[in-house]
């Protein structure tokens, strides 16, 4: 598969903010336009399986070699924590080609190891702040002793059936959402919110709110 870039999300321009939620920093707040289909966000049809059919399942699709991703990290773990107990979160490790599996298998070593909340910022970090090559064995290696990791237990990690059935799951993820860049966010199987859509960090999870508050009131009329 070809590799696929990470597209420019972000465009530098003054857009409406959520109801209570700012826009670009230093920019004042603003009441925000109502996202409209196919222009802020995309509708899946049909919509594709959830895990936890009893929850409003949100993915964050990313690679960790995305800067795009990485400076949106820090809102997104500000949003995450402003949940309602009825949406389940999950990140998936979007896959274009073997350096991105391969980086999705690190992901899912560090939760087969029990250290991804411990490392998953951290990595980011290592790779776009200090530059850390981690498709180079060793210097991966030293990274992983640093965060008090056995290089040899994350290595067999990394090649366990475990870890590489959920590599193909999130090939599977990905191309079923027909992801095209990261970061992209999926809202219950039924909507896909693209980078390119949106012109900032805030207006992406802003337009992600506004799908789960859709999705709480389809359920509310079953």
């Amino acid at each position: 598969m070809a590799e696929r870039s990470t597209i420019d999300p972000f465009r530098r321009r003054i857009v409406l903010g959520g109801a209570g939620l700012a826009v670009l920093s230093g920019l004042p707040r603003a009441v925000r336009a109502e996202p409209v289909a196919e222009r802020n966000y995309s509708v899946l049809d049909p919509a594709l399986p959830v895990e936890s059919p009893d929850k409003i399942e949100v993915i964050e699709f990313f690679w960790y070699g995305c800067p795009h991703c990485y400076n949106l990290q820090p809102y997104m773990e500000t949003w995450i924590k402003t949940l309602p107990a009825d949406v389940r979160f999950l990140r998936v490790p979007a896959i274009f080609n073997q350096r991105w599996a391969r980086d999705a298998a690190t992901f899912y070593a560090f939760e087969a190891l029990g250290v991804l909340d411990k490392v998953h910022r951290p990595f980011f970090d290592a790779i776009h702040r200090d530059r850390l090559k981690s498709d180079e064995k060793p210097a991966m290696h030293q990274w992983l002793q640093k965060q008090g990791i056995d290089p040899q237990k994350f290595d067999e990690a990394i090649a366990s059936f475990g870890v590489q059935s959920k590599v193909k799951r999130a090939l599977q993820l990905t191309m079923g959402y027909r992801i095209d860049g990261t970061p992209s966010l999926a809202v219950n199987g039924r909507y896909r919110i693209s980078a390119g859509q949106t012109a900032s960090q805030e207006d992406m999870l802003a337009t992600a709110s506004y799908l789960i508050g859709l999705e709480r009131k389809r359920a509310a009329q079953k």
